[in-house]
């Protein structure tokens, strides 16, 4: 590793103390957690409003408080821990399906699973629609990053490692995989492309980002945040497809067992992330460690 390699591991404070990272680095490793953690994120969501009917209104209040503790933990955290920032990832995929469906949804049988007349207690949904949700998640994902902007935070993910940085990013994060269920939910069931048509449509974009990459007038940082956001309706179509009906194009395997699946694939994938980063960081501090 050289000089400069490392110092976007460990880069060094004003007051002479060494800030640890606190972010994974952006391979082809985590855009496949990235799609596992979204993809159990819809299931999940799905499961605990639908399936079990709690509602829309009382599942995101509760997943709303899982991201939040999930968060303070992360934020608490002095280093990159795998568990740590997958748990907030796959919280803000939960908390984004439940948000999204309560702000696009009503009581419409066409959101209802057949023989149900409503869910959970409270209100069943604004019913704005997903045209208009999507645009009032856009304005906000805007506005976080002009606020982003004004404060000279980076917006590389490898050198955020500051917490108004990290508390930044979190909150662009929540706001993305929200409206990534939205344009999901929209590609499935109102643009006539079905689940699978959608996921292709989403992979198919996702193709073109990367060829992307071999532009230098495109910065790579533009293109991680576009792709940030569209994994996530990659993952919505994905969810979608493997619970839905098969009269609805689905697959009908049902909300627990995927969800139950696709977290012991989640579970496999952070435990490998977990032994790499360990292994990874053992030079990193023993480099960090020795006199200059």
């Amino acid at each position: 590793m050289t000089q400069s390699e490392f110092l976007t591991e460990v880069d060094v404070a004003a007051q002479g103390r060494y800030v640890m990272k606190k972010l994974p680095e952006v391979t082809l490793a985590f855009w496949i957690m990235k799609i596992a953690a979204t993809t159990l994120g819809e299931t999940a969501g799905d499961l605990f409003s639908q399936t079990l009917q709690l509602g829309y209104f009382l599942t995101t209040i509760a997943l709303f408080l899982v991201f939040v503790v999930s968060l303070v933990v992360q934020l608490r955290s002095k280093r990159y821990n795998p568990f740590f920032y997958w748990t907030v990832i796959l919280s803000t995929s939960m908390a984004g399906t439940t948000m999204s469906d309560f702000m696009n949804r009503d009581a419409s049988t066409k959101y209802l699973t057949a023989g149900t007349t409503s869910l959970g207690w409270g209100p069943q949904g604004l019913g704005l629609g997903y045209p208009a949700g999507a645009a009032i998640l856009i304005s906000l994902l805007i506005g976080i990053f002009i606020a982003w902007k004004l404060t000279g935070q980076t917006f590389a993910i490898r050198d955020i490692v500051t917490f108004r940085g990290e508390a930044l990013f979190w909150s662009a994060i929540l706001v993305s995989n929200t409206l990534g269920t939205s344009m999901g939910d929209f590609l499935s069931d109102s643009s006539g492309l079905g689940y699978a048509g959608g996921a292709l449509l989403v992979s198919g974009l996702l193709a073109v980002l990367v060829a992307l990459m071999r532009v230098p007038a495109v910065p790579n940082v533009t293109l991680f945040w576009i792709a940030f956001v569209l994994t996530r309706p990659l993952g919505a179509t994905a969810g979608d497809f493997l619970t839905k009906p098969a009269a609805k194009g689905g697959l009908d395997l049902g909300t627990p067992g995927s969800s139950a699946v696709l977290l012991v694939i989640l579970i496999g994938l952070m435990a490998y992330a977990h032994l790499r980063e360990r292994k990874d960081a053992a030079p990193r501090e023993e480099r960090r460690t020795q006199p200059s």
